[in-house]
C-alpha cells in the first residue's frame, strides 16, 4: 500500500476570519482535594497565536490544570482569565463558548458516524437555526447547512483527511482520527485550543504528519494552543514556551531551550543526581 506524502497544512488553508486571539493568564492557580494539594499557586502566560507546552512527569498537575482552563474541575483559588473573561467558576459550556476548545488523549468520536458528520457536531455551537427550522428543511437552514458543511470541507483539507469524509469515524487509521478529532475542534472556530497528549500512540509517521498540521494551525490560523505532551521532541519542536510542573508545583518556565537545560527539570525526570 502506498505512502500518503507529506503534506503541507498550508496548501489548504481555510480562512481564519482574522479571530481576535486574547492572551490566557494563569495566576496563583491551587486546586485542592481533600486536603491533598494537586496544583500550588501555578501561574503562566499564554501569548496569542502561540504554542505553549505544559510538561512534567507523571502526576505533576498537568491533567489538573486543563481540567480547570477547560471548566471541567473549579480552581480553590487563583484566576484564569482569557482577554477579559474570567474562567474560574464558569461552566464548561460556557468556556467552549468563548472559544476554547479541548482535545482529550482518548478518542471520542461517534465511530460508526461518518468522519464529516463527527466534524458537524462542531457546528452546532455556531448553528443559527432551531432544530424546527433544520427538520422542516426550511430554506435558510438548508441554506447555513450547506455553508457549515462547505466549512467541514475546508477544515478536512487543511488537517489532510477530506479524502475521508464519508468513511465512519471508527474505520480510520489511529493516527487519522486523531486528525479527525482535531479537525472537529477546528470546527468551532476557536480561539484557544487545548491538546491533551495529541501525538500519545502514534508511529513516528503519525507523529510527525500531525506534529505538522498543529504548527499550520498556530502558523496560518494564529489559533493559541495550550499543548500536554511526553514527547519531548514534539514539545522541542512546536513549543515557543514552556512551563514545567512537578508535585504540582511550578519548577521552569520560559524557552524550550532555557527549560531543557534547567537543572530543576533534569531532577524531576532523571532524579536528585542527574543535575549535579
Amino acid at each position: 500500500m502506498p505512502q500518503e506524502p507529506d503534506r503541507n497544512p498550508n496548501d489548504a488553508r481555510p480562512d481564519p476570519g482574522a479571530p481576535d486571539i486574547p492572551p490566557l493568564h494563569v495566576r496563583d492557580l491551587t486546586v485542592r482535594f481533600s486536603g491533598l494539594t494537586a496544583l500550588d499557586a501555578v501561574g503562566f502566560t499564554v501569548r496569542p497565536g502561540t504554542v505553549h507546552a505544559l510538561i512534567g512527569p507523571n502526576g505533576a498537575g498537568k491533567s489538573t490544570c486543563f481540567n480547570v482552563l477547560s471548566g471541567v474541575y473549579r480552581a480553590t483559588a487563583g484566576s484564569v482569565r482569557f482577554g477579559e473573561h474570567e474562567l474560574t467558576g464558569m461552566s464548561a459550556h460556557r468556556i467552549a463558548g468563548l472559544g476554547v476548545a479541548r482535545i482529550f488523549q482518548n478518542l471520542a468520536l461517534p465511530p460508526r458516524d461518518t468522519v464529516e458528520d463527527c466534524l458537524m457536531l462542531g457546528r452546532h455551537r455556531l448553528t443559527s437555526a432551531g432544530f424546527l427550522a433544520a427538520g422542516l428543511r426550511l430554506p435558510a437552514a438548508a441554506r447555513e447547512e450547506r455553508r457549515h458543511r462547505e466549512r467541514v470541507r475546508e477544515i478536512a483539507a487543511f488537517v489532510g483527511i477530506e479524502h475521508q469524509l464519508a468513511s465512519p469515524a471508527g474505520s480510520l487509521p489511529y493516527g487519522q482520527q486523531k486528525l479527525a478529532e482535531l479537525a472537529r475542534a477546528l470546527c468551532m472556530e476557536p480561539r484557544l485550543l487545548l491538546l491533551d497528549e495529541p501525538v500519545a500512540g502514534m508511529t513516528a509517521r503519525e507523529r510527525a504528519r500531525t506534529a505538522g498540521v498543529i504548527a499550520g494551525v498556530r502558523d496560518s490560523l494564529g489559533i493559541s494552543i495550550v499543548l500536554v505532551e511526553h514527547d519531548m521532541g514534539v514539545v522541542m519542536r512546536l513549543a515557543d514556551a514552556v512551563t514545567v510542573l512537578d508535585f504540582g508545583r511550578l519548577i521552569a518556565d520560559g524557552t524550550p531551550d532555557d527549560v531543557q537545560n534547567d537543572p530543576a527539570v533534569v531532577r524531576a525526570y532523571l532524579g536528585e543526581g542527574a543535575a549535579s
